[in-house]
């Protein structure tokens, strides 16, 4: 899978792009402010509908226009593909020229694994962003996931409306079996497509930390859930009712879901170096691209915001040399010399392609 061509309108600080890609390996680079990041979050917006940056979409629309416009045009093994967005009063999707009604309609399309500045910190931060990590790599595998996980959302946010019903207007508290049931429905749903691809993770991420670190450490993942099943799940929240009911939230579920990782049995997050966190990540983030690869047949297409340049020589070698196959589009503030490899170069100056 890759992109041949992306077309910008009035996207950004772009008033107008057109550019073709390298099925290989393509380098965006040039200062800061310039655009490069722009165009990773056209990409991921084909992709998923939404951005990495922003929710507020009218952000990314021209300063002084009304709407803007991306396409993007992909190439996969048994087919092609065309992805147009277009922001303005409301957003449109289409896809090969047919219009959308659904999001979950656009997932799985175009497949792509990101890395950005803000993931050093998905292992340093809290569980939402770990979360937010197997939400992305789940979704565009296994759209129902998304549904799944939008229903158990919506529904533990009408449980605790109700919860603070009773706390502030004495509301009847057994009729939070009502929600309880669906929560514990939707949980059971969600938390096993989590261990799932948990599963799948831990299948490859130490081989492939291994391969990165000259085999002088061992990487392991752990999900960390009180959730494992809707029995479970349906005592846990009659358990901690009164303290739902005193706190106004449902304090336990799979919205509260974690996962770990160890290297060398000791916590990364906790005792791991800089260099030992940014490891563990670039391995997460391999181990995502191969479970996609298992899943769909295909390697996706690899974004790396702002990323070589943390790397030595040794590190970046070894990196480019688990991603074989892959088509890598990176930005950079600096011009990056790959010998031996096939890639491209575009320099980008106040949105402008040179």
């Amino acid at each position: 899978m890759y992109i041949e061509r992306i077309k910008l309108n009035n996207f950004r600080n772009y008033k107008q792009l057109d550019i073709e890609l390298n099925k290989n390996i393509n380098i965006i680079f040039g200062d800061n402010a310039q655009g490069k990041t722009n165009i990773l979050e056209a990409i991921f917006l084909c992709s998923f509908g939404k951005s990495f940056r922003t929710n507020k979409e009218k952000e990314m629309i021209m300063f002084n226009e009304e709407k803007c416009l991306m396409e993007v045009y992909y190439q996969k093994k048994d087919r092609d593909g065309k992805i147009k967005i277009e922001i303005g009063n409301k957003k449109q999707i289409s896809l090969n020229g047919i219009k959308l009604k659904k999001l979950s309609e656009l997932l799985g399309n175009m497949n792509i694994v990101i890395f950005t500045p803000e993931d050093i910190n998905i292992l340093k931060e809290g569980p939402a962003k770990r979360r937010r990590f197997l939400d992305i790599m789940i979704g565009q595998l296994r759209p129902n996931y998304v549904y799944n996980l939008n229903m158990y959302l919506k529904t533990i946010e009408q449980r605790n409306n109700y919860l603070r019903q009773i706390r502030e207007e004495n509301k009847n508290e057994e009729l939070l079996e009502i929600w309880d049931e669906k929560l514990a429905e939707y949980g059971e749903k969600v938390y096993e497509y989590r261990r799932e691809f948990i599963e799948k993770i831990a299948n490859k991420i130490n081989e492939i930390h291994s391969k990165i670190t000259d085999e002088k450490e061992i990487l392991k993942i752990e999900y960390i859930s009180n959730c494992e099943n809707k029995e479970k799940y349906l005592n846990l929240l009659k358990e901690r009712r009164k303290l739902d009911i005193i706190k106004g939230f449902t304090t336990k579920g799979v919205h509260r879901d974690d996962f770990m990782i160890y290297i060398n049995n000791r916590e990364v997050s906790t005792y791991g170096s800089q260099g030992q966190n940014r490891t563990a990540i670039l391995s997460l983030k391999l181990a995502e691209l191969n479970v996609i690869y298992d899943e769909i047949g295909e390697y996706p297409i690899l974004l790396l915001d702002d990323f070589m340049s943390e790397l030595d020589e040794k590190r970046r070698k070894n990196f480019l040399n688990n991603i074989e196959n892959t088509q890598v589009i990176l930005t950079g503030t600096e011009k990056i010399e790959l010998p031996n490899l096939d890639y491209n170069l575009y320099n980008i100056r106040k949105g402008e392609v040179f």
